[in-house]
């Protein structure tokens, strides 16, 4: 027993001498490494690993400032006074429209009028999801293209290749790509939406288009588009709306009141959608309403 409390007390000993001797080791080299010459000032590493060619504040000129510390330097720079930005700001302008492109589609273009009118169709055949969310999507995204191909193309030739060529600023280049845009949505707003918006700005409307400033046009807009997308949305639920009352009738009149009216109306839906050549008259008609 005597041993055994030995052992313990040994080993309990050797330990505490050990970590003794890792503390007084770590804190010997700290002051090692304080009398150090390069450790004078507040720099971290050596003179040959620091990034600081010279201490903070010791430019003297414009010259001084451009080789200090070169490595941590962001330039902006265009390409010999003609306009054109250099690869690297081209790359973050690209990441930003990325970023905000979802909205742009969503809310600028005729993306809305037709996944909300999609989506009525195929609450009307009631086929819960068929086709699904991402079919309906990217058919929406495909004739979204097909829709805005002529708007996208002339902000293309009236600001981009003008921007590119340096035959104007980027403010120039903006407005001139806004133009077709707020052309576009002009066409597809009503203007009483348009007089709502000016009223609550306290803004005098004349009814031109130049008077209209892209904070009202884009509400507007959007508000017409609903309004749009669920009067075609009614119209399509009309005869399914009728099929399923005739069969909800008929279902009553044999007594099959405990049967669900919807699972027997749908087969019926999918049959006339399909004599009817649904999806073909949906496309025409959303198409054919942006009065293209």
């Amino acid at each position: 027993m005597k041993k055994y409390f030995s052992g313990y007390h040994l080993a309990k000993l050797l330990c505490l001498l050990l970590l003794a001797g890792i503390l007084f080791s770590r804190k010997t080299t700290a002051l090692a490494a304080t009398d150090t010459p390069y450790r004078e000032s507040n720099l971290t590493g050596t003179t040959e690993e620091r990034t600081n060619e010279r201490a903070p504040g010791a430019a003297e000129n414009a010259d001084d400032l451009a080789e200090m510390n070169i490595a941590n330097t962001v330039t902006i720079t265009y390409g010999n006074g003609n306009g054109s930005v250099n690869g690297a700001l081209r790359i973050l302008v690209i990441l930003t429209l990325i970023a905000i492109a979802p909205t742009l589609i969503i809310m600028m273009t005729s993306f809305t009028r037709i996944i909300i009118v999609l989506h009525f169709t195929r609450q009307a055949l009631n086929t819960q999801t068929a086709p699904p969310n991402t079919v309906l999507i990217g058919i929406a995204l495909f004739l979204t293209f097909f829709i805005m191909q002529p708007t996208l193309a002339s902000i293309y030739t009236e600001a981009v290749v003008p921007y590119e060529a340096g035959e104007m600023n980027e403010e120039e280049a903006l407005t001139k790509a806004a133009a077709p845009i707020r052309q576009f949505m002009y066409g597809q707003t009503f203007k009483k939406d348009v007089s709502l918006f000016m009223d609550i700005n306290r803004l005098e409307w004349s009814g031109e288009l130049e008077e209209i400033p892209m904070s009202v046009l884009v509400p507007s807009f959007i508000i017409s588009e609903l309004r749009r997308a669920f009067i075609i949305g009614f119209l399509i639920y009309i005869p399914f709306i009728v099929i399923d009352m005739v069969v909800a009738s008929t279902l009553m009149s044999m007594g099959m009141m405990m049967l669900p009216p919807t699972t027997i109306s749908m087969p019926f839906k999918i049959l006339l959608f399909v004599l009817a050549d649904g999806w073909y008259l949906i496309i025409k008609g959303l198409v054919e309403s942006f009065n293209l």
